[in-house]
């Protein structure tokens, strides 16, 4: 097999070459990565016993034995769990141009020239402390209609699907804009009050808020419909 990938390698030219130099690279790069996962072991330094002569406190610890393994595996599993919260059921969305999210207000008599006014036409969410400023300085009209306070929330690992609060927006994949205005579209990170399914921390302490992504259209089905990230 080394042999014949050998002789192929030697007369591809261009961008077959290319490609083919790509896949080789990655494969060397993962290769290396499992010998070096395979060599790693504690490494401890000698101890020469202890001495007579008092020693300053800057060279107490370097005695002391270091397992750079205990590190390491300490590190990547810190990696591991803060990449696993990011995972999310739906990694790619369509996206969502403003000539179908927005809806140009013509009223008055300075708005109707200059058209500054826009009315959002998706759902969105609003705070309870939540006040629409003046009719005259108002730059994104949000539909009563359309504003939602709770999400079905569904369990990926018990199966089990509850109605829960929304507290707010995380991250709207779209636009960092439509994060600001509360936007809710499929694909969208929200924080859900989960209080009320018991879940505890390993302290002990009770979890407030959980992240949910939502899964699907909720100006078409008239619901909020999400999956926990667990």
């Amino acid at each position: 097999m080394a042999h014949n990938s050998s002789k192929s390698a030697q007369k591809l030219h261009g961008l077959r070459a290319k490609l083919h130099a790509q896949a080789r690279y990655k494969q060397k790069v993962q290769m290396k990565k499992q010998i070096k996962s395979h060599e790693e072991k504690s490494v401890k330094t000698s101890d020469p016993g202890p001495s007579s002569e008092p020693l300053p406190p800057y060279l107490l610890d370097r005695n002391e034995p270091k397992s750079a393994k205990a590190l390491s595996s300490a590190i990547k599993q810190k990696r591991a769990e803060k990449a696993a919260k990011f995972s999310v059921p739906l990694p790619k969305v369509r996206g969502i141009t403003e000539e179908e999210m927005f809806k140009v207000i013509k009223t008055g008599k300075k708005t109707a020239k200059k058209s500054w006014k826009r009315m959002i036409t998706k759902p969105t969410f609003v705070g309870p402390d939540f006040t629409r400023r003046p009719v005259k300085y108002e730059r994104f009209i949000r539909p009563m209609g359309l504003r939602y306070k709770k999400a079905s929330v569904t369990h990926p690992e018990l199966g089990v699907t509850v109605q829960l609060p929304i507290l707010s927006v995380k991250k709207n994949p779209q636009s960092p804009m439509y994060t600001q205005l509360g936007v809710l579209t499929k694909g969208t990170i929200i924080e859900v009050n989960v209080s009320e399914l018991g879940m505890v921390t390993t302290g002990g302490k009770v979890v407030w808020g959980r992240w949910a992504q939502i899964t699907n259209n909720c100006e078409n089905d008239g619901c909020v419909n999400a999956v926990l990230l667990v």
